[in-house]
């Protein structure tokens, strides 16, 4: 009975905002069109989602030619990644894979590409869980990067594009870590080395090499671990490894010292 009435007051709510926005248009308004997409931009900006929605809708359905229009279909989307529920974010994906698909050539062609990585970045799981909406959104950041290289959303892009590899990466680590603990040395040393090879700029990276070389040492392969523990420390003025590593680095050196013949 309680889902009933929820439902009730959500199309009751949804059906409120219509009637509020439809035949808004003062009568002589000469450009209902901009007039729609202004009310819709000032209700956008106070994130007031459902209004929004109304009003730039009202400008894509019944004003089809005006060139108010790829704004309007853009702020469609804007509403629902504002909303950020499930269901939203994957409408939010398809207002902007429908903009993409008919105005390839706009002037914020860019901008909807960026958003359609973000409805997917802001769908991405935890590292011990599914990353397949990290995917999807690297996959949209990637295409940003290819597409638009004069963007001046650029520095945007790349920032998030660098949170979303971090993540995967971190991902990729997680699994490794867990045959470390396991001692699992071979499947570990096969799951760090495949981060760095896919992800050389890792944020994280510090805990790769730090394992890795552990990983290594423990297989009785120092010789392979000494240069993994020395890039720790030159490339990490601070790592939560540092001090285990420098320890590690005397320990490997001395051992090749000593089985070195008239050592």
């Amino acid at each position: 009975m309680g889902l009933q009435a929820a439902l009730v007051a959500a199309a009751f709510t949804v059906a409120a905002c219509a009637a509020h926005t439809r035949g808004a248009v003062p009568v002589g308004t000469t450009e209902p069109d901009k007039f729609l997409f202004d009310k819709g931009t000032e209700a956008l900006n106070a994130r007031k989602w459902l209004t929004a929605r109304e009003f730039f809708k009202q400008v894509t359905e019944t004003y089809t030619q005006s060139s108010y229009r790829p704004d309007a279909k853009l702020g469609i989307g804007d509403t629902y990644l504002g909303e950020a529920t499930a269901e939203a974010l994957v409408l939010a994906i398809n207002e902007y894979s429908e903009f993409l698909s008919f105005y390839p050539t706009n002037r914020r062609s860019d901008y909807a590409q960026y958003k359609l990585g973000m409805a997917h970045f802001r769908q991405m799981r935890l590292p011990q869980r599914d990353q397949t909406e990290t995917r999807a959104a690297l996959k949209e950041f990637e295409t940003f990067v290819a597409r638009y290289p004069n963007s001046s959303l650029m520095p945007e892009v790349k920032t998030k594009l660098r949170e979303t590899r971090d993540r995967l990466s971190e991902a990729d680590y997680q699994v490794g870590y867990f045959y470390f603990r396991q001692k699992w040395y071979l499947g570990a040393i096969a799951r760090f080395k495949a981060v760095l090879k896919e992800d050389p700029e890792f944020t994280g990276r510090d805990a790769v090499y730090y394992h890795y070389a552990e990983s290594l040492a423990r297989s009785n392969r120092g010789v392979e671990a000494l240069p993994l523990f020395e890039k720790l420390v030159q490339e990490f003025e601070q790592s939560e490894y540092l001090v285990e590593a420098q320890k590690r680095i005397t320990e490997l050196k001395t051992l090749t010292t000593s089985k070195t013949p008239g050592a």
